[in-house]
Formats: C-alpha cells, sequence, structure tokens
C-alpha cells in the first residue's frame, strides 16, 4: 500500500478509536473498553513508526492501565501530528444527514454541564440553521435537475430536427 494512503487510514483509525474512548469514557465503559483502546493507539503507533521512523522520540506506547480519557487524547494528539499530509477535519461536520459546525458543538460541549437538557437546547438552537442548509442543498439539488431536463429536450429537438432534415 502507497505510504499515504496507509497514514491516511491509519489517522482514520486514530480518529475513530479517539471519538470512541470519549463515547466509552462518558457511558461508563469497563476496562475492556479501556484495554482495546490502548492496545489500537499501540498497534496504530508501531505501525507508524515502521512507515515513519522519525516520530519515535516524539511519540510513546501507552501503558496497558492507562486510561479512556488518556488513549483518546493520544490518539488524537497522533492524528494531529499527520493533519497536514492527510488534511484536517475541518468545515461542517455530517451526521445523520444534517450538517452541523463542530466547532459550535466542541464550544457547547466544553461550556455545558455535558447535561441532556444542555444537548436538547443546543439542537433547538441549531435545528434552523440545519434546517436552512437542507433547503439549500435540495434548491440546489432541483436546479441541477431542471437543467439535465432542458439538456435532454435540446438534444432531443436537434434530433427532430435532424431526421427532419433528412427527410
Amino acid at each position: 500500500m502507497e505510504r499515504d494512503k496507509e497514514i491516511a487510514k491509519l489517522v482514520n483509525v486514530l480518529r475513530r478509536t479517539a471519538r470512541m474512548a470519549m463515547q466509552s469514557e462518558w457511558t461508563g465503559s469497563g476496562q475492556d473498553a479501556s484495554s482495546f483502546c490502548v492496545e489500537q493507539y499501540n498497534r496504530v503507533l508501531a505501525r507508524l513508526k515502521e512507515i515513519d521512523p522519525e516520530i519515535a522520540p516524539i511519540f510513546a506506547p501507552l501503558g496497558a492501565d492507562s486510561s479512556l480519557s488518556v488513549a483518546a487524547m493520544a490518539c488524537r494528539q497522533l492524528a494531529a501530528y499527520y493533519e497536514d499530509e492527510v488534511g484536517g477535519q475541518r468545515g461542517w461536520g455530517r451526521a445523520y444527514g444534517i450538517g452541523f459546525d463542530p466547532e459550535t458543538f466542541k464550544d457547547f460541549w466544553c461550556k455545558s454541564a455535558k447535561e441532556i437538557e444542555d444537548l436538547g437546547e443546543f439542537i433547538r438552537e441549531s435545528i434552523q440553521e440545519w434546517a436552512r442548509q437542507r433547503r439549500g442543498r435540495d434548491r440546489q439539488e432541483r436546479r441541477e435537475e431542471h437543467r439535465e431536463r432542458r439538456e435532454e429536450r435540446r438534444e432531443r429537438r436537434e434530433e427532430w430536427r435532424g431526421e427532419k432534415d433528412v427527410l
């Protein structure tokens, strides 16, 4: 596998492992989730050290007793190291068919007490923006469909005129 593609895939694994570790931390998962995330980080780190030996003095493997929070932080830091090469996650994220601004959500989550009521309020405040984005996307799709239909009609007229000229 080409170096850049493999690094991009490994960074994707790191991002997902970080997300999974934080979700497990929030839901109170046990030691098995922590062990899995730590082992996953260590495997990805070992492979990245083979591909890119320059990272060896910067990143160290995690201990088996590391917490989910530590595993998530380590995954995010290692993924961040390669962001310039593979591209960071900027702009609006996608979830369940809607767009959301990750910075706004991060700000909300950091400031909140992580209460479910706060999440409900965030959704209520954001729903209008999500609907506006959806309407804009639907409008663009309709425009493209109309443009395609006009082109098809134009092609049919030209074919018909060509057949008429032959007769």
